[in-house]
């Protein structure tokens, strides 16, 4: 079957065994490299094959649409996956091994990175930001954390204070600063993440810092900044002049 036969009969439902051999995802993956192939042709390789009524590629490339991006896709469970008409439990668990993998890929590599970083002293908010981002688990849900510093302001550890929306009456500095105390800690960075991913500072966030300069001046642990993260940015309120 030549190229031009495979796209013009679209009434008829194809196989990969249909397609020119040299088309086949596989046979061009081994032939370009993953580099050439689109990503419905990679998923396509993993699921293997459809269904009676779905070919594998358009099966691949349904649940390409139905997520919109790889990063939505990486994000997904299996029961979003399994929404998906012709998405089983079978399948859906191989897709969802995958996902799995690259995710802890990706944390892996954060964490190395983290380690490396955790020998240095934290000069720069986009430092404090990494560190943050490989403890974020759910963008949905507004954290809060703090970063435990040393005399050098190398990382001693970092503890998630709070989960939920946040407020200048929630955030006490008692809990903010137990850990620092605890763990001897010279100074502490805070951050927390906005589900909305508006970096700009609110109210209560600057009130927040306010108060917790003031009490960490009383105990002689400095506040060095206070950073709010979205998943594509942040902003440090000490670059903004707001501590």
């Amino acid at each position: 079957m030549k190229n031009k036969d495979y796209f013009e009969h679209a009434d008829k439902k194809f196989s990969v065994k249909d397609m020119p051999k040299d088309e086949r995802p596989r046979e061009k993956l081994l032939k370009l490299g993953t580099e050439k192939m689109e990503s419905y042709e990679l998923l396509a390789i993993l699921l293997r094959t459809g269904t009676k009524d779905e070919p594998v590629l358009d099966l691949s490339k349904k649940l390409m649409m139905k997520f919109g991006t790889v990063e939505s896709f990486f994000e997904s469970s299996v029961q979003d996956l399994m929404s998906v008409k012709g998405i089983g439990l079978a399948k859906a668990a191989e897709l969802i091994s995958c996902i799995t993998l690259g995710r802890r890929y990706k944390d892996e590599l954060i964490r190395n990175e983290n380690l490396r970083l955790s020998r240095e002293s934290i000069t720069e908010p986009s430092t404090a930001v990494s560190f943050i981002r490989a403890e974020i688990r759910d963008y949905s849900k507004e954290q809060f954390f703090v970063l435990n510093l040393d005399v050098r302001n190398r990382l001693i550890d970092i503890e998630m204070i709070s989960k939920g929306t946040l407020t200048s009456s929630l955030v006490h500095p008692r809990e903010t600063f137990e850990s620092a105390i605890r763990k001897h800690a010279a100074s502490i960075m805070v951050a927390h993440n906005h589900p909305s991913g508006d970096t700009n500072p609110s109210d209560d966030d600057i009130k927040i810092s306010k108060r917790l300069t003031e009490s960490g001046r009383i105990l002689g642990i400095d506040l060095i900044d206070h950073l709010v993260i979205t998943k594509d940015s942040y902003c440090s309120l000490k670059n903004k002049g707001l501590i």
